[in-house]
Parts: structure tokens; sequence; C-alpha cells
């Protein structure tokens, strides 16, 4: 027998060949078996299964050009050599598509630009098309779009489909916005149309609320899904999107028994059901003051225009195709024409001044919101890593790790016939280090990864160590038998729950702003809500000067969040009133899209400065909320204005 000393413990080593060492390792008592274990004996499909490490149970074939190894058991790994690296592949798509879906929904990943690259074209789509066949069939167009491919994309089994989807389903979301305040405001009585547009921006808290407490509940439980076959799965995440969509649905059915907005119809020379509807609204209202009903009256009456007259002609010739394509083609030029008109005399100013205030609010918002989040986490982590323990130089043989493995880098490290069972390795990293006739077995693993390693003649059997963990890694006779399927978020459970506290806290601190934007918004004016709340909003983001801890920053974000939604509020209702009918959901769809393009921009700056420094977030976030509140204080006032 052979006592050594090993990682500050004594380790009692036998001589015997096919004897077990018992041995202290990490302050756990561990049971080491000395045979080479040349087969592993494991459970699989209800059957003992023999595993041989010998390079005869791979198949080698040439592909592209290169020697490829494949296994011939369905959850098996490729290994390969590209461009200079041998790569391992796996065959489950399911690992791809969680990536985009972290706990911070505001991060610019793949899917989170794709959707907001949908919603950028979706409201400069949307907005001009209702302005020319109507708010209400517009709408339900755009959410039957939305609906439709967010539950195609919740299927999605690829990762080029998932964004094509989600592509398509950000289009349908960003038509929404613009359609639904104009066709909401031209509804509503002069005194209080500015309140309850108010009131309707408040369902966009209702919905961050929503959103926060469906992916705290749904996302981190992996259980929540199943599987068909080897080629099908259906996960957590998957059942998250599913479960946002349904909102959308049940606006969709509402929206069947909803009528055209009757500004439009009088717009376009639809006289009859104009007044059909403006008549169904007075009778309803006047019954629920439950006072006598009074005689419906008009006054005053609207000119039409005859551009659509072309369409009309051509709709009596040709061929199906060809009509549909005249129509079309007269609807782009009849779109493309009222969006120039923006920039005419009458409404240069306006829109100009709009476009300032909606780019510098948007640039700011977005951008704070993808920082205030990244900048907790890299708190975190930062905490978190200080505390990391490094080990330089190890050789452990014949050792059974039974026990988890945390915080830990090992580097130059050489692992002999060691055996990994069972365990969870979080925050692991392997440097430099060879791993030999080892077997890892039911590992759950949390950012650990193996960085220019050699592994040769290992087993890896159910383990979720996927393609990307293992980077320069040399892996030499080395099989990979049924990992673990599906989405495995790769998070610290613990930091997930502050995250997604952090984006409830947001989303409920927009409350007293919408309330007191909502009480107020008559009575002080729009352009005093815009101007005062982007200055203060400034305020707040400069004093992120002194915040230096996770407590702190999240008190400023809800500071930020509950000040800078009553600008937000006022923009919307000041950008529904300054255009004429004929216009209104073009120019607000304008807008939005120029929004969607700055936010794209605030996130991807704010993002990249995260853990390098916050002078540059915060001075240009304030910068560009003092410039927009400026610009807002020449907008006119528009709360007595009577809807053109």
């Amino acid at each position: 027998m052979v006592t050594t000393r090993l990682y500050g413990h004594n380790q009692t080593v036998r001589s015997q060949p096919e004897c077990m060492v018992t041995a202290r390792l990490y302050g756990h008592n561990q049971n080491v078996w000395s045979q080479p274990d040349c087969m592993v004996t494991t459970r699989m499909y209800g059957h003992n299964q023999n595993v041989w490490s010998q390079p005869e149970c791979m198949v080698t074939t040439r592909m592209y050009g290169h020697n490829q190894n494949v296994w011939s058991q369905p959850d098996c790994m490729v290994t390969t050599r590209l461009y200079g690296h041998n790569q391992t592949v796996w065959s489950q798509p399911d690992c791809m598509l969680c990536w985009p879906l972290t706990v911070s929904c505001l991060s610019l990943s793949p899917a989170g630009l794709i959707v907001f690259l949908g919603m950028m074209v979706g409201a400069f789509i949307w907005g001009g098309m209702a302005d020319k066949l109507g708010r209400q069939k517009c709408l339900i167009w755009a959410l039957t779009v939305n609906c439709v491919f967010a539950f195609l994309s919740s299927f999605a089994q690829g990762y080029g489909f998932f964004l094509f989807f989600r592509l398509f389903s950000g289009i349908g979301i960003g038509g929404s916005v613009p359609i639904v305040y104009s066709y909401f405001s031209e509804f509503l009585q002069m005194d209080k149309r500015g309140e309850h547009l108010s009131w309707l921006c408040m369902f966009w808290m209702v919905g961050g609320i929503y959103a926060s407490f469906t992916a705290w509940g749904i996302i981190p439980r992996y259980g929540w899904g199943f599987s068909m076959g080897t080629e099908f799965q259906f996960h957590g995440w998957r059942v998250f999107v599913l479960v946002c969509a349904l909102p959308a649905i049940t606006s969709l059915v509402g929206l069947m028994f909803m009528p055209e907005s009757p500004r439009f119809l009088l717009e376009n020379a639809k006289h009859d059901e104009a007044w059909m509807i403006l008549k169904n609204v007075h009778d309803t209202n006047w019954r629920a003051k439950g006072q006598p009903e009074k005689v419906f009256q008009v006054s005053g009456d609207t000119t039409t225009t005859n551009e659509d007259e072309f369409i009309e002609i051509q709709s009596a010739t040709g061929t199906a195709i060809q009509r549909w394509a005249v129509r079309t083609l007269t609807l782009c030029k009849l779109m493309l024409r009222n969006v120039a008109s923006l920039l005419g005399p009458e409404l240069r100013l306006s829109t100009l001044f709009m476009a300032i205030i909606w780019f510098t609010m948007a640039f700011s918002y977005y951008g704070l919101g993808v920082w205030f989040p990244d900048m907790i986490k890299y708190l975190q982590q930062e905490e978190y890593e200080s505390k990391v323990k490094v080990f330089h130089r190890e050789r452990v043989e014949r050792f059974h790790f039974n026990f988890s493995l945390e915080n830990q880098i090992h580097r130059e490290g050489e692992y002999i016939n060691d055996k990994f069972i069972n365990i969870e390795m979080k925050s692991v990293k392997f440097e430099d280090s060879l791993f030999e006739d080892c077997y890892f077995e039911d590992i759950k693993s949390t950012e650990t990864m193996f960085e220019n390693c050699t592994i040769r003649s290992t087993v890896f059997y159910n383990t979720d160590l996927y393609e990307e963990k293992f980077i320069d890694c040399k892996l030499e006779n080395t099989t990979f038998l049924h990992n673990k399927r599906g989405c495995h978020l790769d998070n610290d459970e613990e930091n997930d729950v502050l995250i997604y506290l952090v984006s409830f806290l947001g989303s409920l601190a927009v409350l007293p702003g919408n309330i007191i934007s909502a009480l107020f918004m008559e009575k002080i004016g729009r352009v005093k809500i815009i101007g005062l709340s982007m200055l203060i909003s400034a305020g707040c983001t400069f004093f992120l000067f002194l915040s230096f801890s996770q407590a702190a920053i999240i008190a400023w974000q809800c500071l930020f969040c509950g000040v800078s939604v009553a600008a937000w509020n006022g923009i919307e209702v000041i950008t529904v009133e300054l255009y004429p009918a004929s216009k209104r959901a073009t120019a607000f769809g304008v807008l939005n899209a120029l929004c969607k393009l700055a936010a794209i921009l605030g996130s991807s700056i704010f993002a990249s400065f995260v853990g390098v420094t916050k002078v540059v977030p915060i001075l240009l976030s304030c910068a560009a909320l003092v410039c927009g509140g400026l610009v807002a204080l020449k907008l006119p006032e528009t709360r007595e204005k009577i809807l053109q």
C-alpha cells in the first residue's frame, strides 16, 4: 500500500491491480478501482450494453475531403477536422435554439435581433397598408401573421427555420403597434383621448409582467415538454413561446367582432357604414349612462379621394394574376406616395421633430434596457470569479469523482483512468489538460468547457457536454453515447431568479408613471409631459455614475423606467394627433420603424461597453434624452385638436 498526499489530503493507494482504493479528494471519501476498464457495462434501453474503447467501434468515411468518424448510435457525436481544428457535431437541433432565449429578453442575440428587424419592416409596411385598406382588416392580418409564425417557431427543429419564423412573427408584431393606436384614437372623444390612449399604453406594462412571470415559471423547468422519437423535441422554452402568443390569439378573436374605424370609412367615401357604426357607438354610450337616448346627429362631412379608382377599373380586365399584380403595384405606389407626403411642406417640421424624439427615446430606453441586466450579470460574474479556485499540473489516476465541481480552473492536469459519474460541473474550466481512459456518465454542466485539451480513449455517456464546450480540443478514440437531448439552458439558477426579478421589477416600475401620465395628460398637456419626462430621465441616467452595486443599479433602473414611461405615453398620443386620418397609421409606422432601428443601435452599442466602462453608455443616453426633451418642447400642443 502506498500513501501519498493529494490536494492537501493523505491518499491511500494499493498496489494490487484489481483492488479498490479509498481516497479523500476535495473533502470526500472516494472509491477508486485500478482496472484499465477496457469494457464499460451500462444500462441502455433496458438492456446491459457493453461499450468497448477500441477504435473498431467507429465507422470511418470520407466526406468533403476529410476523414469523418461516425458512430452508429443515434445519439452519438461526429468528430471531424474543420478549419484546422477537431470539430464535434451533434445531431440535436434543439440545443442550438435555446441560446437566443436567455433570461434577458432584450439581449441582442440573433433571435432578438431578427425579431427587431421584423418589427421594423412590419411597422413600415402594415402602417402604410392600414391607411389604404382599413385599420381593423390590417390589424387582423398582422395579428394572424404573428400568431401563425409564433406557433411555427415553437415547433421549429432547426435554427435556420427558427430565425425565419421569428422574423415573420416580428413583422406581425411590428404591424400591430402603429395600427392599434390609430384605430383606438379614432373612436375617442377629444377631451378623453389623451387619458384613454395612456391607459392603452399601460397594457405594454401588463404584457411585460405577463412575459416575466411566464418566463420565470416555464423556461427553467426543463421537464415541461415531450419528445417524439429522436428527431422531434419540445421543451420548456417552446412552451413559453406558445404561451406568449395567447394574448395575440385572444385579441385576434375579439377583433373579429369589432367594427372598422368610422374615420377611415369616411375618408374612403363609405358614409353609410360609417354612420351606422357611429350611431351604434352613440346609442351604446347613452344606454351605458342610464339616460334616454338622444337623436343621433352628425355635423360636417369629409371629402373623398379617387386614388383607388385605378384599382377598381383594372378589376374587370386581364387574368386573376394580372389583376392581383396591378392592385399590389398600385397599393405600393399609394403607400410610397403617402410616406413621401410626410415630408411635404405642412408636415415636414412635425415629422422631423417626431423622428428626433422617437429615435433619441428609443436609443436610450432600449440601450439601457440591455445595459441594466447585463451590468447586473457582469457584477455577479465578477464577484463569482473572485472566488475561483485554480489547480496547476494536478495528476489524478484511477479516481472516482462522485461529487460536484464548482468555480474551478484546472490547468495542465492529467487525468488517467478516472471516473466522473452523476455529478454537476458548474463554472469549471479545463485548460491544456489530458484525459486518458476516463469515463463520464450523467454529467450536468453549467458554464463548463474544455480548452486545448487532449481527450483520449474516453467515454461520455448521458452527458450534456456539447460541441461548444470543447474548444480546440484533440479527441482521439473518444465515444459519445446518448447525450442529453433538447435545450439545456446553461444558466445559474440563483442568478436566473435575480435576472427574472429585475425584469419583473422593471415592468412593474412603470405603473406609477402610467397612472400619473394618464391622469395629467389632459391637464398638463402632451408636450410638457414628454419634455419633462425625458429631461428627468436624463438626470436619472446621469446619477448612474454613483451606482456601484447590484441593488443601486436595480433601484435606478426602476426609477428610470417609471419616469420614462410618461414620455413614451405622450409620444404615442401626440403622434396620432399630429397627422390626418389619411396619413396617421403611415406616420406612426414610419416613426415606429425608426424606433426599432434606434433600439438595435442602442442595444448593440450599450452592450459592447458592459465590463469596459459605464461612462460612454451613461453619457450617450443622457445626451440623447436631453436632446429629445428639448426638441419635444418645440412641438405644438394637440390636446384640444380635433382629429382630421
